[in-house]
Parts: structure tokens; sequence; C-alpha cells
């Protein structure tokens, strides 16, 4: 099973576009806190790059808004390519199947 999911503040709202095939598209990222300290007592912030589609990355790019918190739910897709240095590399992917605004940014 390939699942992803996870709560965190939108550091950058994500920005409709359009692919070459004619599919929209958008990439948001957002900071997730870790689920625990580490050895100095601080929660550490990952910042993780969102890539969402068609209808998805439509009606997200219309409401989201810096700082808002967002639940994601979606798959891990890979793919392999090969670097200026003649090596193949594997690169991760996040792409969202379900986003839901959960908190607007300065609302309680």
């Amino acid at each position: 099973m390939n699942l992803v999911a996870f709560v965190g503040n939108i550091v950058e709202p994500p920005k409709l576009r359009e692919s070459a095939m004619g599919n929209k598209f958008a990439v948001m990222e957002i900071n997730v806190r870790r689920a625990f300290p580490n050895s100095e007592g601080v929660y550490e912030v990952d910042t993780l790059a969102v890539t969402l589609w068609k209808g998805i990355a439509q009606t997200t790019s219309e409401v989201a808004q810096k700082g808002d918190t967002v639940a994601v739910k979606g798959r891990i897709q890979s793919h392999t390519f090969e670097g200026n240095d003649g090596q193949q590399h594997r690169s991760y992917d996040i792409i969202a199947e379900y986003v839901s605004l959960i908190q607007r940014e300065g609302q309680s």
C-alpha cells in the first residue's frame, strides 16, 4: 500500500500551471512538525513539496493561503534519472489525492 498523510502549514501556496499535455497542476510547500523532539528538546520541521493535479490543483490553488493549516493524503511516486555526474539517481514526489483546509492563518 502506498499511502502518506500529514498535517502542516502552507509555506508556499500552490500556483496553478498547465503541463505540456494540457493537464492542470500545482506544487505547494508545507511545513510539517516532527512528532518528537530532537536531543535539545526542539521539535524540528520538515518542508515538503506536494504536487497537486487536475481538480485538486484547481480547487486548492483558489482557496489555500500562506500559513493555512491543511491535511494532505496522497502517495509517494519515485522516478530515476541520470545526473550531471553520469550516475543514476532516484527522486521521490508526494502526489496529493486529498487536501483539506483545517484552519485559516490567524484564526483559531
